[in-house]
């Protein structure tokens, strides 16, 4: 839980940070293999790309923007930069906001992205609290990508899907199909209010209520959420208290039966699992029984994220600068195994990459990344999302390595 956070963030020391990113972004950062996802075919393309760097004294940099690899590579060793943000190609090069017309600085395309974050989450977990994670927590985040991912590549038919850990408690989505990325602003309004389900503040207590016919992208995601919400309820005690059970026995109609239930739960001793399968069976009402599973394990989306086409959002490879991590590509098909709190520090890496230098073996610097703990997110990341999206393109990642470390 927090302690296993602690564990993790304690080798990691953010006084160190300015040196250590200046050895990340020196000799690990894939700026090959992240120039080749960005540019999508043509440099033209990346050249008109915003970027945004968080230096040192939390200043903010806007409408940055790189002619080449090597311009990006140069400016990130220069500026070292606490944290990057990706935004928006732009009709005319970012860089130059100040020198142009404002009105022909106008966004054309960018990727559709989503932001999931668990404090969203706060007023329904039980484990963890604020920017807190832990392993039983991160099963919201699970289910939730299980959901999104489901509904963007049946219903939209989307395929070219990176999913990112943000580094510290939450994920980012990045639809990078051709169509995705020239979408309106309506266009991702409309998609993110098709994923919204959830609604209402925080006094509200009921924020689902569903029509009587379902919706066949709610019964896919009630078919998801039902593979793990008994788990949930057992994790998370969502009817370990009185307040909780009656929280949702809200749900319910039948007040004899739920006032029967009360009477029972209250003497007897059961887990919240056993109470959760009495009112399903007691109360034999499944729409309402659906209402429960898909307020406390429906994906709950920052919408703004999604609608706004300028909206900038933080880069794939950068590290957190609060935790150390890496914000990694996560591996779907490995996805329930997916440790945020394992995931490698910075700290971690350039301890590896002292040890690399220490031996001698300095080859392929370019992959030097190849050679540590960021290995097997690099290979997914190729493999798996960038060869097929540069294919769908007519290119291809040049000079995929294919030695084994």
């Amino acid at each position: 839980m927090e302690a296993s956070e602690a564990t993790t963030v304690q080798a990691y020391d953010p006084s160190q940070l300015e040196e250590l990113l200046r050895a990340y972004y020196t000799w690990l950062f894939p700026h090959d293999r992240y120039f080749q996802w960005l540019q999508y075919g043509d440099i033209g393309t990346f050249s008109h790309r915003e970027f945004s760097f968080t230096i040192k004294g939390d200043i903010y940099v806007r409408y940055k923007s790189f002619e080449s690899q090597e311009d990006f590579e140069k400016e990130l060793k220069k500026d070292v930069p606490e944290k990057i943000d990706i935004g928006a190609i732009f009709s005319v090069q970012p860089s130059r906001h100040k020198s142009v017309p404002q009105a022909s600085l106008k966004p054309v395309q960018k990727e559709l992205v989503f932001d999931i974050d668990m404090t969203d989450y706060d007023e329904i977990r039980t484990c963890c609290k604020e920017a807190n994670i832990c392993n039983k927590c991160w099963k919201f985040i699970t289910v939730a990508m299980k959901t999104v991912d489901r509904a963007l590549r049946e219903d939209f038919g989307y395929k070219h899907i990176l999913w990112v850990y943000s580094g510290r408690r939450g994920v980012h989505c990045w639809v990078c199909d051709r169509e995705a990325r020239f979408l309106t602003q309506e266009a991702r309004v409309a998609v993110v209010e098709y994923l919204t389900l959830i609604k209402g503040g925080e006094h509200q207590v009921q924020k689902v209520k569903l029509p009587n016919h379902l919706h066949p992208s709610i019964s896919s995601a009630l078919h998801i959420i039902k593979q793990d919400f008994n788990t949930l309820m057992m994790e998370q005690d969502f009817m370990g208290t009185k307040d909780q059970c009656s929280k949702i026995l809200s749900f319910f109609r039948d007040e004899k039966k739920k006032h029967d239930l009360v009477a029972e739960f209250e003497a007897q001793r059961y887990t919240s699992g056993t109470k959760w399968s009495r009112l399903v069976t007691d109360l034999r009402q499944q729409d309402h029984v659906n209402e429960v599973m898909l307020q406390w394990a429906y994906p709950r989306l920052d919408v703004n994220v999604t609608k706004g086409i300028n909206h900038l959002l933080k880069s794939p490879f950068c590290i957190h600068p609060k935790t150390g991590r890496v914000c990694v590509p996560i591996d779907f098909k490995h996805l329930d195994t997916f440790d945020p709190l394992a995931v490698p520090t910075v700290s971690d890496l350039c301890r590896q990459l002292e040890e690399i230098k220490t031996s001698g073996d300095e080859k392929l610097h370019r992959l030097m990344y190849m050679k540590t703990s960021l290995q097997p997110y690099m290979s997914y990341f190729i493999r798996h999302f960038l060869n097929p999206l540069l294919q769908s393109l007519g290119t291809s990642a040049r000079g995929e390595p294919t030695m084994e470390f």
